[in-house]
């Protein structure tokens, strides 16, 4: 529980009056908080429900009028997005981590170097000449792989495989059930059948990315994929092989980047998009939600569609698209009119 004054302190804004007897107990959206919750208003399209909420105060961005009538407590902010991911990181329950040092059932092959401080959950499997950084936690069920290496404060949660000859930076964290390292999807027709090519490459995944549950990041054909530092990668995605993200990319869930996609930096896709295989994405380009990106986006584009075009362009032609129908019945109307002409006309 904090004051709102603590809140407040916490933003670094002016606490209203009352706010040192104001006890706030928990977050809520604006139709769910109650009397003793604070909630927060960063889009003028709920105003109707600021002025409905039963929160005890509310987190409100900087531009927003709000009714004047309405007396609850506000804070101010800049970015109410920003300002409630704070406090809802003051209010979030602690994670549940296995106790420190390596649980009974655990297999850890003895060439397998693990540092101090380090959690090992019930059946782990940490393979040969694995290195675990300083105060890595490795939840039930982890296995990592021969001559894999983890840096300092990673943290996978259940079931997370990281295959062999992988590398994570530091602060890296990776949710349950996702796959690091399988083998990329390599085939080639040799006249009768599919011939698997040998995928004997790696996984670097730098420093300070986070990576969603049951995502997969597959090894390289050779060299190396690799995720850049503090890319963020949602549930359900696949990275193939070879793909190179910049730093600071976001990928939303159940995207797809094909082999050898390569990303610049702050790149940001959005859910059930693809990037077809060898694309380019330059630094701050952005592909919108189920499009898909078939060439090579520049620098801060916003692409769209299928395929992907730039996204102002796609909005005009998805606009002309809806008058087709009325353009199919004019142009039915002057061909009968047109037809109606050439009757009367001397043969």
């Amino acid at each position: 529980m904090l004051t709102l004054a603590q809140i407040a302190t916490l933003l670094n804004v002016p606490a209203p009056a009352g706010a040192e007897q104001l006890n706030i107990t928990g977050a809520a959206t604006l139709a769910e908080a109650g009397p003793t919750q604070i909630s927060f208003l960063g889009d003028k399209r709920f105003v109707k429900d600021f002025a409905a909420t039963r929160a005890g105060a509310v987190i409100v961005q900087a531009k927003i009028d709000v009714p004047p009538d309405v007396t609850r407590p506000v804070l101010r902010v800049d970015n109410a997005d920003l300002a409630m991911a704070k406090v809802l990181e003051a209010f979030a329950p602690p994670v549940a981590r296995p106790a420190p040092g390596v649980h009974p059932s655990a297999q850890i092959d003895p060439t397998a170097v693990i540092a101090d401080g380090v959690r090992v959950g019930p059946n782990v499997v940490v393979g040969a000449r694995a290195t675990v950084g300083p105060r890595s936690v490795l939840h039930p069920g982890v296995c990592v792989g021969d001559d894999t290496v983890l840096g300092d404060d990673v943290e996978l949660f259940p079931n997370v495989v990281v295959r062999e000859r992988c590398t994570l930076g530091n602060r890296v964290v990776v949710h349950a059930g996702s796959v690091i390292g399988s083998d990329g999807f390599g085939y080639r027709w040799d006249g009768q059948r599919h011939a698997k090519v040998p995928q004997i490459g790696t996984v670097v995944i730098e420093d300070d990315v986070e990576i969603g549950s049951c995502t997969c990041v597959d090894r390289a054909k050779f060299s190396e994929t690799r995720v850049g530092r503090g890319s963020k990668i949602d549930n359900l995605v696949q990275v193939a092989h070879n793909v190179v993200m910049g730093p600071n990319c976001i990928v939303a869930g159940q995207a797809g980047m094909a082999g050898s996609v390569t990303m610049g930096a702050g790149v940001m896709l959005g859910g059930q998009c693809a990037v077809r295989d060898h694309v380019h994405m330059a630094d701050g380009s952005m592909l919108a939600a189920c499009s898909g990106a078939m060439d090579d986006v520049a620098p801060k584009q916003f692409v769209s569609g299928l395929p992907a075009i730039p996204h102002r362009q796609m909005l005009r032609e998805q606009a002309a698209l809806r008058h087709v129908p009325e353009l199919r019945a004019e142009i039915k109307k002057l061909q009968d009119e047109l037809a109606e002409i050439r009757k009367r006309l001397p043969s």
